[in-house]
């Protein structure tokens, strides 16, 4: 007499479910060891499929690399977004502008505290900053430049900043947030505790603030 014997199916993935899955064990990855952790094969392992199904939706460990980079860049855009929707505009357009800015700078150093992994796997290898990464979605639809972009704008439009200091002030502002994280994570600041970081980057951006618009207010 036979017995019945049976047999466990394999997990199946429909309509992206792979892929998603694929991008979630990446993001595991990378948040605990950066981006030289997101390996497609430990991906595929921790999907519970053979690494030829993971070929379908991603050609090698680059590819994937990209689909996680776009989506911790959608965190950062995230974490600064909670931070300008405490902005209101109120009365005084200028100190809106003051505070998106603001804003932005926390809200960007602020993740970077929480999340250095994915800090750090968000800006490696990036497209440029100036294209939008149709990946990339944040409830604005903006990545974490085009938010820079648009305090600054604020900052145009309410005055304190003219139409030639407003000229890629971008870079001048991102490069200095992004350097105090980067001396934080990598460098020498790397044991100060995090209400300290977080404190002096409040005066940075302020000084950062201030040094943009200084034409303007003298």
């Amino acid at each position: 007499m036979k017995k019945n014997v049976t047999i466990e199916k394999r997990k199946t993935f429909r309509h992206g479910d792979l892929r998603n899955a694929l991008v979630t064990a990446g993001l595991e990855m990378a948040r605990i060891g950066g981006p030289n952790a997101v390996i497609l094969r430990e991906a595929t392992r921790q999907a519970g499929v053979s690494p030829n199904a993971a070929y379908r939706h991603f050609a090698n460990q680059a590819a994937l690399l990209a689909a996680v980079r776009s989506a911790c860049i959608s965190r950062v855009a995230a974490a600064i977004e909670e931070e300008m929707k405490k902005c209101h505009p109120g009365r005084y357009p200028q100190a809106f502008a003051r505070k998106s800015l603001r804003a932005v700078g926390i809200g960007y150093l602020g993740f970077a505290m929480r999340e250095p992994g994915m800090f750090r796997t968000a800006f490696s290898v990036p497209p440029p900053v100036h294209s939008p990464d149709p990946a990339n979605t944040a409830s604005m639809g903006l990545n974490p430049f085009q938010l820079l972009s648009l305090a600054l704008d604020r900052m145009h439009e309410s005055g304190l900043l003219s139409k030639k200091d407003r000229k890629d002030a971008e870079y001048l502002a991102w490069s200095t947030v992004h350097g105090l994280a980067l001396l934080v994570l990598e460098g020498p600041l790397h044991k100060m505790p995090h209400e300290m970081v977080l404190a002096l980057g409040e005066r940075l951006v302020v000084m950062v603030e201030r040094g943009l618009s200084s034409e303007i207010a003298h």
